[in-house]
């Protein structure tokens, strides 16, 4: 069973009795998944840029967009209109694929991950995952590796809050942390 229907057989029914639902419209879905990735270290090296659109074309099955810088920012030597990131948004079934092979195979593989911070959620319901090293997804192979870098990735739903939210990613199946008490009051 993949997580579509999961989503619907497992998911749709627990968060109706959880919250109350009295229909299933209301339940909060996965609305588009985004993964950015800056090039902060590589805006002058072409090699470098092509290797996070190589990285990101692998990971997400489609090829990234360029994000452009708004404005001109001396001290960070950005120009107006200089490639600054790239992204890619999935949705459908690219991004229900995406979201199972994040949940039960690239975590995992995570170096020291102990489980998701509560402090990912906003306010809106929407988690945000950062990861230092491209690495762990199963696209990328270490041997081929010259440059690291970092991927972010919005995972967006249509929770109207952070508890709902949390119980949504929680029956879907994202780990998170059993002790979030601590993490807190960091």
């Amino acid at each position: 069973m993949n997580l579509s229907e999961y989503y619907k057989k497992k998911v749709v029914p627990e968060m109706k009795k959880q919250f109350n639902y009295k229909n299933d419209l209301q339940v909060p879905k996965l609305e588009k998944v985004v993964l950015n990735a800056g090039l902060s270290k590589g805006l002058k090296d072409a090699s470098f840029m092509e290797t996070v659109e190589n990285t990101l074309s692998r990971i997400s099955g489609q090829k990234p967009l360029k994000t452009k810088a708004k404005k001109s920012i001396s001290n960070f030597k950005i120009r107006q209109g200089m490639v600054i990131g790239m992204k890619v948004t999935l949705r459908g079934r690219r991004m229900y694929d995406f979201v199972e092979k994040l949940i039960k195979v690239t975590l995992p593989r995570v170096r020291d991950f102990r489980g998701l911070a509560l402090n990912m959620l906003d306010t809106n319901g929407n988690l945000n995952i950062g990861i230092k090293e491209h690495i762990a997804f199963p696209e990328i192979k270490a041997d081929e590796i010259e440059k690291l870098h970092g991927l972010e990735i919005a995972i967006v739903s249509t929770a109207k809050s952070k508890t709902e939210g949390q119980a949504l990613f929680a029956a879907l199946g994202f780990p998170f942390k059993a002790d979030n008490k601590s993490e807190e009051n960091k």
